[in-house]
């Protein structure tokens, strides 16, 4: 019975430190995303609040990149690019 307790508590310790490594760092994606081209820190700017209310980042992306091709903001042959660019620094925000 010593033993299980032992491993539950290992268990958990282990836990807490990966959900504090996996905590978000909203500083250092708004300073990748200080250093987006203007396309695609629009489209960081758009999806950040999807992101942070728990949509994956390629999900809010698209939807977001599509709305802004459909309204004239960016155009189709720069969407994916700008996407693809604004990934990572949502990725350090959620």
């Amino acid at each position: 019975m010593a033993g299980y307790r032992m491993l539950a508590a290992a268990a958990g310790i282990v836990t807490l430190f990966t959900v504090s490594a996996a905590h978000a760092d909203r500083a250092a994606a708004d300073r990748c995303a200080a250093a987006l081209p203007p396309a695609s820190k629009a489209l960081y700017d758009a999806s950040l609040a999807e992101v942070l209310g728990g949509q994956a980042p390629k999900d809010a992306l698209t939807g977001n990149a599509r709305a802004m091709v459909m309204s004239g903001k960016l155009s189709r042959a720069d969407a994916r690019p700008a996407a693809e660019a604004a990934a990572p620094c949502l990725m350090q925000a959620r």
